[in-house]
């Protein structure tokens, strides 16, 4: 069993290992998860390689990742959901959620999605965080817009070569401050 350093009401956050590339498979391996991430919509092995060394290095260098989530009732993964960097700079990151697809249309984006913005606006004092998804993505666009995301404008997404939709979320507790000064 993982060890989870969040968790919300049936969600246990975790953090990808070198060991979990079976895990990963079973995630990134599903290509109805996988539909909209790239042109083709299909990981290969080396992909989701790829993708779990990227999560790894994420957390070793900015504390944040796509981390893998499970349910709390039985410890089945999810998928994951989590944070990148987006501008280090600027102190904003973006956000995602990639579910298996037997647990879509159950609330679990959404519910990971508000612990991750928690996370991030609390724990790591983010300013803004991005969310974007692909322009066919109907569910992803209804999570983003009830977590109060605003849309930006279109931006476009190489691995998939079309512009997506994009929107940004902005710390109230920064914006509070920012206002007093």
């Amino acid at each position: 069993m993982k060890e989870y350093f969040m968790q919300t009401k049936r969600i246990g956050f975790s953090r990808w290992e070198k060991t979990d590339l079976e895990l990963a498979m079973s995630l990134w391996g599903e290509e109805k998860v996988t539909h909209y991430l790239n042109a083709n919509g299909i990981f290969t092995k080396e992909d989701i390689k790829d993708r779990l060394q990227k999560e790894i290095d994420n957390q070793q260098t900015c504390n944040v990742q796509y981390w893998p989530i499970f349910t709390l009732d039985k410890n089945d993964l999810i998928g994951a959901s989590g944070l990148r960097p987006f501008e280090i700079e600027n102190h904003s990151f973006e956000i995602g959620f990639h579910l298996k697809s037997k647990y879509w249309g159950q609330g679990y984006a959404f519910e990971a999605g508000e612990a991750v913005i928690n996370f991030a606006f609390h724990q790591l004092h983010v300013k803004r965080i991005i969310a974007g998804h692909h322009p066919d993505n109907v569910g992803s666009k209804k999570v983003v817009t009830r977590l109060g995301f605003t849309y930006i404008g279109q931006n476009f997404y190489e691995p998939t070569g079309l512009s997506h939709p994009s929107y940004e979320l902005l710390n109230p507790n920064l914006a509070k401050k920012d206002k007093m000064i």
